[in-house]
């Protein structure tokens, strides 16, 4: 991406997010899918429906040509006719030829993402046609010529005003935007005289069954049907990820997909069609056409890692759970498709120039993952599309340099060092750098930022870690970066909350970072390399547990199996280590047996990493302790939801880092909590700074520090 380019994006975001409309509409949209969403899956194993749907979807996508064959012949048997558009341009041909040969003047629209991808209104107008939508968000934003902002919400970033300032300009007449019932009127009257003139209708499909040559939509408004059933003319444009032997996968599908949209055990409708029809107004048949749309679609089917994007439901679950996507909505976190599933489909569909802005704007969040339908590992396919990305762009000098300094320990750990010299005259006697030189960070001043330890954890260990006679258990401690470099106290409470229980805990000085920055970079073969040092230094077989402070790390260190896969001899070394990694609270839990504390008093706020309750799980463990330590916890709505660090994110996108942060603050606020409380200390580094930089009074603290204190207050050594 050029500088020029890049600038423009953020100039984009930092627009869409002093839009304060927008902002509080997808807030109060996000916080009311994530109950419907709950309330809807409440007592159903989600994760065992989505592998389900996940293996029934990748076992078509690995017969597509066979599938669409099939579909062909039992398709046109019915009376359909059958067509296979190779690319965008190919289908928009295929669907004006089809338009011609009929004589159609007027065309209706259901709603179809793919007719979006192909752009293909635009071209219809540019025939002559005329082109009307009959979905109402859709129609909406078609008549101000915009795209969707969603992919079943395409309004959703439009006011009542507007809506009623925009349907006074199509009927003449003042509009209440107060009288809701009254613009729905307007819509009403209007689409349905479209659809009642129309020669043709074109819809997508949800679903194509190869068994029987039948399509099917799911929808919750009747122009579905209408658009389908009342022109002489029915187009069907489908991606070719949506063929299915049989029945089957529907209803595997129809488990999760209304849930997954809107929480509904069911939509409202679901359409079956096969073959043509009788249609009066065509002389006795109904003139039926199907277009499988492939625009590089058979090409990923047979990519073994990014075939399983196409099992992708259009569902719009991975957009109603991300917090970038929360803050500046879908015409600034989408080309076309938005969402997780759009910084991936967007290089794919439409290319380099369309993608590239888009596929670095993550957060790694890992929302969108545990959330998706059809089991789609979105967070991986990002940073691998954004590898194809770097490749065409060159790699930048960060990356190059980040190589460099993370596959070298002694270096990387001679920097860190050096960090310290470096930050004193910044931090003026303080342990936060409250204003650093704008040449050095721009855009960071919504956040003071911690300064490195004088003395790293692995120089102090030797005289901070007892020798334990007879242990009953053997830990490695991984330390991490922070923990090591910049917050070893976390570290020194771990070893005063297990003593005198029997715990032998050992720090090995040749680990390393855990490599997830380097991943996060996309540079593969620095997390590999990084991943080989730490299995060397870790010694996992000669230890019961590898216990890390830092949620981040754990659950980068349990993907070590995944990522030295093609490596025989380390990834077995890999396995086992991944087996034995565990984080604080649930040790804590399952080893520890801390004592019940007495009633103190502080009111104490929690913050969930996202790698602790998404990456490893984790979800109340560190709530129970708290409580048991005798603290006042205050639980809030948007516990588990990003506190806007990732790692570099944070630097590379501020403008989104600083309002996410900003969000979970207000929220923590609100609580009226003393401590805030979280189990990774880079979420610790971020909320702190928020937290400092507001001059608020409330302090923050790992899980370790904060029980570490109830011990020592109730008499513990």
């Amino acid at each position: 991406m050029s500088r020029a380019s890049r600038r423009r994006y953020h100039q984009r975001l930092k627009g869409a997010l002093n839009n304060q409309f927008l902002g509080q509409t997808l807030a109060r949209f996000q916080t009311h899918y994530r109950g419907a969403r709950a309330a809807g899956f409440e007592g159903m194993d989600f994760p065992a429906l989505a592998t389900g749907v996940g293996e029934a979807k990748d076992e078509a996508i690995s017969r597509l040509p066979e599938l669409f064959e099939q579909f062909k012949a039992k398709a046109e048997a019915a009376g359909a006719k059958v067509h296979l558009a190779h690319d965008a341009a190919h289908a928009r041909e295929i669907i004006a030829e089809i338009a011609a040969r009929a004589g159609v003047k007027k065309v209706v629209k259901s709603k179809s993402m793919t007719t979006e991808e192909i752009f293909l209104n635009p071209y219809l107008e540019s025939q002559g046609l005329q082109v009307t939508e009959t979905d109402l968000g859709e129609w909406i934003i078609q008549l101000r010529h915009e795209k969707p902002s969603h992919m079943v919400a395409p309004a959703i970033h439009l006011s009542r005003s507007q809506v009623a300032e925009l349907f006074t300009q199509v009927t003449g007449e003042k509009q209440d935007p107060e009288d809701i019932a009254a613009l729905v009127e307007v819509a009403r009257q209007r689409l349905r005289r479209a659809m009642l003139e129309a020669d043709m209708g074109i819809s997508g499909a949800n679903f194509a069954m190869a068994s029987t040559g039948t399509i099917a939509t799911v929808t919750n408004e009747g122009n579905a049907r209408l658009v389908t059933t009342l022109p002489r003319v029915h187009v069907a444009l489908v991606g070719l990820e949506k063929l299915v032997p049989d029945l089957n996968t529907p209803l595997k599908i129809l488990q999760v997909l209304p849930r997954s949209v809107t929480g509904q055990p069911i939509s409202t409708y679901v359409t079956w069609i096969t073959g043509a029809v009788e249609c009066a107004a065509n002389e006795g048949r109904k003139e039926l056409h199907i277009v499988f749309l492939d625009n590089g679609r058979l090409a990923l089917s047979q990519d073994p890692v990014f075939s399983q994007a196409l099992r992708c439901l259009r569902c719009g679950s991975c957009a109603n759970v991300c917090p970038i996507y929360g803050k500046v909505g879908g015409h600034h976190y989408g080309h076309v498709y938005i969402g997780a599933i759009g910084l991936i489909l967007t290089y794919f569909y439409h290319g380099l120039e369309a993608g590239q802005e888009l596929v670095k704007n993550c957060l790694n969040c890992q929302a969108c993952k545990v959330n998706c339908p059809a089991g789609i590992d979105l967070p991986g396919l990002i940073k691998k599309t954004a590898r194809l990305v770097m490749a065409e762009e060159g790699r930048p000098l960060k990356n190059q340099l980040l190589r460099r300094v993370m596959t070298n320990r002694s270096l990387f750990h001679f920097l860190l060092r050096r960090a310290y010299l470096a930050q004193k005259p910044l931090a003026r006697g303080g342990r936060l750098i409250r204003h650093l030189p704008l040449f050095f960070a721009p855009d960071q001043e919504f956040r003071s930022l911690p300064v490195v330890a004088a003395e790293p954890l692995r120089d102090r260990w030797g005289r901070l870690a007892p020798i334990v006679p007879n242990p009953r258990l053997k830990v490695a401690l991984f330390g991490g970066c922070l923990i090591d470099f910049v917050y070893p106290e976390q570290a020194e409470a771990l070893l005063k909350l297990i003593e005198g229980k029997g715990i032998q805990v050992d720090y090995a000085r040749d680990q390393s970072c855990c490599g997830l920055p380097a991943a996060m970079a996309t540079e593969e073969e620095t997390a590999q390399e990084v991943a080989r040092q730490n299995l060397a230094a870790l010694d996992a077989e000669d230890h019961d547990y590898v216990l890390t402070l830092c949620a981040s790390c754990a659950s980068h260190l349990k993907k070590y199996p995944e990522l030295l896969a093609d490596d025989p001899v380390w990834a077995e070394r890999a396995g086992h280590l991944a087996d034995k990694v565990i984080d604080l609270g649930s040790f804590l839990q399952k080893e520890a047996g801390l004592e019940a504390g007495a009633d103190r008093g502080e009111a104490v706020a929690y913050h969930a990493p996202c790698h602790l309750c998404r990456g490893l799980g984790v979800h109340d463990t560190s709530q129970e302790l708290l409580q048991e330590a005798g603290y006042d916890y205050r639980p809030y709505d948007d516990e588990e939801v990003c506190c806007g660090f990732g790692g570099s994110y944070s630097l590379d996108f501020p403008e989104m880092s600083s309002v996410i942060l900003e969000r979970k603050l207000a929220r923590v606020a609100a609580t009226g909590a003393d401590t805030l409380v979280t189990d990774c200390p880079g979420c610790v580094l971020q909320l702190e700074g928020g937290l400092d930089q507001l001059g608020s009074p409330i302090k923050v603290r790992h899980l370790a520090q904060t029980l570490a204190e109830a011990k020592k207050k109730d008499g513990g050594s």
